[in-house]
């Protein structure tokens, strides 16, 4: 049976905005308080899509969540109408109301881990929305997350579905960022690789000193187990802390993953050469050939891999075997990354074209190609279960340019976050989208 990996992208929300709010992640942190442009952050998405529909691999669409999030307001203590709720944490409590209005559920990256039918016990893909508890802006998404994942893919029959795990620091989850799997082909059987900054239990394991490690091994080991996975069908590696202190807050900032290839830098892990020996000896015996492409630290240096995020790219397969790597606009202005990338591209290795795609205000807010996305390996079967209003098309395209075109805003800056009438255009606006996706109510406004 035919297979295919599908990538789902987030949908810019209308709150789009630059709040500074996620500590360790640079590009977060230096372009804190800046104006956004929420209409031209979510067009940007769209291009991507497109572009990549065109080419011809299977895209799906993500739908952002309900910001500024009021019923997690009212659990902090603001209380009256909704609008009186939002002028209170304006006045009172001004972080909280910009971490409620936070857009960061574009980054699906991070909403889930997701194990292709072909590595679990049951023979379902199973998901498991990340609780993503280091950061409050993201902690508060997975309830929605979960909703809309279910709106998604619906068929139980295919599809199985876990809550997020306990919102403690024990199992802090990333999701997919720290997620990759690594197949001969996507219906085979394959090896999923979980990376982890650190460990909540055992301290044999080193841990950063400056920023907080995201992803515990613990979680990752839940999930493991959550997903039915069998021991030999696993490996776990430690991301290097100091590549973490360096801004390195997922591993999706330092490696990627597709097939049977890992493209990473020499610095982005502990223990390497034992885990690409792992991850060879297991997909081998798949029958599976793992290859890796190392950049060394003397052609791209961690700082450089940060700042234009080379390795947040994805790393997509094509029909002739060969790959292609998408990469934002920020690595064409490295030189030395880009002519890293020009050298590679041209040594006839598996890696033959780089596209370049503009994703600014993304990127500013700390978040690549890789991590707008949300990667599902499906069989003919499954994908036909997937709830087609999520599937991209070039009418779904237009019509959702034409929606951002109505009901997003072109600037957008932190005291606009207290004006209640920015809740009416967001809900108006998901309203609708939830009618265009087909995805029936998932938010909280559209239940309670």
């Amino acid at each position: 049976m035919k297979s295919c990996e599908v990538n789902f992208d987030g949908l810019v929300g209308p709150t789009h905005n630059y709040g500074g709010l996620s500590y360790g992640n640079v590009a977060s942190q230096s372009n804190s308080q800046q104006s956004s442009n929420p209409k031209e952050a979510a067009l940007q998405g769209l291009a991507k899509m497109k572009a990549l529909m065109e080419m011809g691999f299977v895209q799906g669409v993500l739908a952002p969540q309900e910001r500024p999030d009021v019923a997690a307001l009212r659990s902090l203590g603001f209380a009256g109408t909704d609008a009186q709720v939002i002028q209170q944490a304006a006045k009172q409590a001004m972080p909280l109301l910009v971490a409620s209005c936070s857009a960061s559920s574009m980054w699906v990256a991070n909403a889930a881990t997701v194990s292709p039918s072909a590595d679990t016990a049951d023979g379902r893909v199973h998901f498991t929305a990340a609780n993503l508890n280091c950061k409050y802006h993201r902690s508060i998404e997975h309830p929605t997350t979960s909703r809309v994942l279910g709106a998604m893919f619906a068929d139980q029959k295919h599809f199985a579905h876990h809550a997020a795990l306990p919102a403690v620091a024990q199992f802090g989850d990333e999701g997919a960022a720290n997620h990759t799997r690594f197949c001969r082909d996507y219906g085979e059987a394959g090896v999923e690789f979980f990376v982890f900054g650190r460990s909540a239990f055992d301290t044999r394991y080193p841990a950063p000193q400056k920023y907080p490690a995201r992803q515990t091994l613990e979680a990752s080991q839940a999930v493991a187990r959550l997903h039915g996975l069998r021991d030999d069908g696993v490996v776990y590696a430690q991301q290097n802390p100091a590549v973490i202190d360096a801004g390195v807050f997922h591993n999706d900032v330092i490696a990627v993953g597709n097939g049977e290839v890992l493209f990473y830098h020499e610095d982005a892990f502990l223990n390497t050469d034992q885990m690409l020996g792992e991850l060879q000896g297991k997909l081998g015996k798949l029958g599976g050939n793992f290859q890796s492409i190392c950049v060394p630290r003397a052609q791209v240096g961690v700082e450089d891999a940060v700042r234009s995020y080379l390795f947040n790219s994805q790393l997509l397969s094509r029909a002739d075997g060969s790959m292609l790597l998408i990469v934002p606009e920020e690595c064409r202005a490295n030189e030395r990354v880009w002519q890293y990338l020009q050298g590679l591209t041209s040594s006839g290795g598996l890696i033959r074209e780089v596209k370049v795609f503009d994703l600014k205000q993304s990127m500013q807010n700390g978040g690549g190609p890789a991590c707008l996305r949300l990667r599902v390996a499906l069989n003919e079967t499954e994908l036909a279960a997937v709830n087609p209003g999520v599937i991209m098309t070039v009418p779904l395209y237009d019509t959702l340019t034409q929606w951002v075109d109505k009901h997003y805003r072109d600037s957008l800056r932190e005291t606009d976050l207290a004006d209640p009438q920015l809740l009416l255009e967001c809900r108006t606006a998901l309203d609708e989208l939830t009618q265009i996706l087909k995805l029936g109510s998932v938010y909280p406004f559209q239940i309670n």
